[in-house]
């Protein structure tokens, strides 16, 4: 074989790996960021309970934002879903509200998770002790 074709060679495998990266990065999904739950409170409202969650997240619009908050006991039960139903690119972070979440007698403390509509319930929970 000669220098020529071995050079030729080399630079095919070369364009064929070149190709392989390229084609594996185009169709590796990007995990986004979860979003952050900075704070959230509770007060009584009556028999039931208000929360206020403030999140923030690298909202870049429709394509990846955060989409909602949820509260949940311990074991996990859902007890109240805030669904949010647009990006807040410029408003970092934000809060919002959910009332009239029941929470059954005898718990004292709950927990807050948060969503996106990219990767779903993030990892992350936050405790709310119950005043």
């Amino acid at each position: 074989m000669s220098a020529g074709s071995v050079w030729a060679r080399n630079l095919t495998v070369m364009r064929l790996c070149q190709l392989i990266a390229i084609s594996t990065l185009v169709a590796t999904p990007i995990k986004a960021d979860d979003a952050v739950i900075e704070e959230a409170t509770a007060r009584a409202s009556g028999q039931n309970w208000t929360f206020s969650v403030t999140l923030r997240h690298g909202d870049t619009g429709w394509d990846d934002y955060a989409d909602g908050w949820r509260v949940v006991t311990a074991a996990g039960e859902v007890l109240g879903t805030r669904t949010l139903f647009h990006p807040h690119v410029n408003e970092q972070p934000f809060t919002r509200s959910l009332s009239g979440v029941e929470v059954p007698e005898g718990v004292t403390q709950v927990f807050i998770e948060a969503r996106t509509n990219v990767d779903g319930w993030g990892a992350a929970r936050h405790p709310v002790t119950l005043p």
